[in-house]
């Protein structure tokens, strides 16, 4: 099973549009929403079942026993993140708890206790394509943690349920925008990273930042250009730079109103007539064959 990420160095470019589109153009064998911040993928997937949830917990936070708790002050004195207050006895503010654990060792009382915290929620849906999400909680971090997670429950799900994998079969990953650590979660372990550009001068400079991310990763690399009419001169420049970083771009997907009304009507844009499902469909078809030419490439180097 071959993984392909989608991302987008920000928000608002298409990247979820196009991911949706390209699940269905490929039967994806699975999908996942790693956009863990504010997930969206679910909205046009139009599941039928129920998905299997369980919470997720990151990364253990203070507590303090208030029995134990001779309110010295020490634990407040030594938080460098403040999150320890005293109204009026001493307590642990979990938004602004980073779990260093310096707390714990400075209390003369051992009152201080590293627990277990819940920091967001997993959803697996198992019936093909199989499609795990995830939303993290409101103030938590680790969210790089949770996509790391949300990537396992897709893998380990199409591996339980024994689905029928050829050497074609394939999973789509939505990404997060920009390139933080659930970006860097995101793209550990994948095939290929198709990147959304947008013809815009902040666009372009999001896409030499997502590039650059990815190939600290050693990534492969591909680009296709959303609402590329709305400035064709800086498409050319998307276009030129991505030939001088032997970067493939894959297609051009116009600006088309139909998008606006499909998406509204929770449907994908390659289950209606429009340019933009058609451009998209096109991409799709590069896309094949790139991933077949670098699966030929990595076996030539194997042998």
């Amino acid at each position: 099973m071959k993984q392909l990420l989608i991302l987008s160095g920000k928000g608002g470019t298409g990247k979820t549009t196009v991911a949706t589109a390209l699940i269905q153009l490929a039967a994806a064998v699975a999908c996942a929403d790693c956009d863990v911040d504010a997930p969206n993928l679910h909205l046009l997937m139009n599941r039928g079942d129920f998905p299997q949830a369980e919470d997720f917990y990151g990364l253990d936070k203070a507590a303090i026993d208030t029995t134990r708790c001779v309110a010295c002050g020490i634990c407040a004195s030594r938080c460098r993140f403040e999150a320890i207050e005293s109204t009026p006895v001493y307590r642990v503010n979990n938004f602004a708890c980073e779990g260093c654990g310096v707390c714990v060792h400075v209390c003369p009382t051992h009152a201080v206790t590293m627990t277990p915290a819940k920091a967001g929620n997993l959803m697996t849906y198992h019936q093909q394509p199989v499609f795990a999400t995830a939303r993290l909680k409101m103030g938590s971090g680790n969210s790089g943690m949770l996509v790391t997670a949300v990537k396992k429950r897709m893998k380990e799900s199409v591996e339980k349920e024994s689905f029928h994998q050829s050497s074609e079969a394939l999973a789509v990953i939505d990404g997060s925008p920009g390139i933080g650590c659930p970006v860097i979660a995101s793209i550990t372990g994948v095939d290929l990273v198709l990147v959304v550009a947008e013809p815009s001068l902040s666009g372009i400079s999001d896409l030499k930042r997502v590039v650059e991310t990815a190939r600290g990763l050693n990534t492969h690399l591909s680009v296709c250009i959303n609402q590329w009419n709305i400035s064709p001169e800086n498409t050319n420049i998307i276009e030129e730079w991505c030939i001088l970083q032997c970067i493939p771009v894959l297609g051009r997907i116009p600006y088309d109103p139909e998008v606006v009304t499909a998406i509204n009507d929770g449907k994908s844009i390659v289950e209606v007539s429009c340019a933009a499902g058609e451009a998209v469909a096109l991409i799709y078809e590069k896309l094949v064959r790139h991933l077949n030419q670098l699966e030929a490439t990595g076996n030539e180097r194997n042998m």
